[in-house]
């Protein structure tokens, strides 16, 4: 069956801070907008558990300020589908097509806002123990670690707020990491004063142990040269991230580190495709800089749009 072709003014690429933030101003300008997310909306920050340098609150769930924006803008018009997978993208055309599972959008502006993907433990068994012990979503897998051990590998902001999610699960929680930590001095505090927490610093998981499901890791602890085995149930991993550009690497210019090529107006090598968010590169990479890559996306978009109609 011949899939449906869809028109749209604006199709965003992802559901982060910056793709909603773009969805929001969009539809504010009356633009025919579609959100696509082939994950969790929100992200990576969807699982902060407190965030306290957002302007305007003194301290909120990476979910609930999610959940706000989402709601925000579904209320002026956006369209959010996290169903509909892509599998192709042609940018160059006119109009643009944006191809899903199930339909064909065409449309006069692609913004995309497809943020980074963790990291995969680089450890030989990752694939026997993958959703088997190992897990790269704390949000949502950790509610099967009940009164379980959990260890959490990772030493920045990503990997501490993690930590401190897990521990409404866990009876006992491991924070591993192979050198000290990145996180912010809040995040440690909160994690370091948890009774459950038991912080392992320059120490690197080497091994991964178990029968049917993860059992158990050995550990190399650098300042003593000794291995260790630990008992663990699960292992959340938060190791780094890498940009979500495979669709768009044929059409987009990308820098060495795979992020796309934009400047602070967010516009690309391809008339009417923005970049926004941690996807693009740039040297600062924060929650309100993604906020703000999203409305700079979006109106320069109407204004790509505007003269394309030919509007004054």
């Amino acid at each position: 069956m011949e899939k449906k072709i869809v028109h749209k003014d604006v199709v965003i690429i992802g559901a982060g801070m910056a793709g909603l933030t773009a969805a929001l101003y969009c539809g504010r300008m009356n633009l025919d907008t579609l959100v696509l997310e082939n994950g969790i909306i929100g992200g990576q920050i969807a699982n902060a558990v407190s965030i306290e340098n957002y302007p305007g609150f003194e301290s909120v769930s990476g979910g609930e300020l999610i959940a706000t924006v989402q709601s925000q803008a579904e209320k002026f018009g956006a369209v959010i589908d996290e169903f509909d997978s892509i599998v192709k993208v042609t940018l160059k055309s006119n109009p643009k097509i944006v191809e899903t599972e199930e339909k064909i959008y065409q449309c006069d502006v692609v913004i995309i806002a497809s943020g980074m993907n963790r990291r995969k433990l680089p450890l030989p068994e990752e694939r026997k123990f993958a959703g088997r012990g190992v897990h790269y979503c704390e949000l949502c897998d950790g509610h099967m670690y009940q009164d379980k051990i959990i260890a959490v590998m990772g030493g920045g902001n990503a990997a501490v707020d993690a930590a401190n999610f897990l521990t409404k699960y866990a009876k006992k929680l491991y924070l591993i990491h192979r050198s000290e930590f990145r996180a912010d001095e809040v995040s440690q505090k909160r994690l370091r004063q948890n009774d459950k927490v038991e912080i392992m610093l320059q120490t690197e998981v080497k091994k991964l142990n178990g029968d049917k499901r993860l059992q158990s890791v050995d550990v190399f602890d650098k300042n003593s040269g000794e291995m260790k085995n630990i008992l663990v149930d699960g292992i959340f991993v938060n190791i780094g991230v890498d940009p979500n550009t495979q669709l768009f690497k044929d059409e987009i210019n990308l820098s060495a580190s795979g992020r796309i090529i934009a400047g602070e107006d967010c516009r690309t090598n391809i008339d009417g495709v923005f970049a926004a968010g941690d996807v693009r590169e740039k040297e600062i990479r924060q929650l309100t800089t993604a906020a703000s890559d999203g409305t700079t996306a979006a109106l320069l978009a109407e204004k790509y749009l505007s003269k394309l109609k030919g509007e004054n």
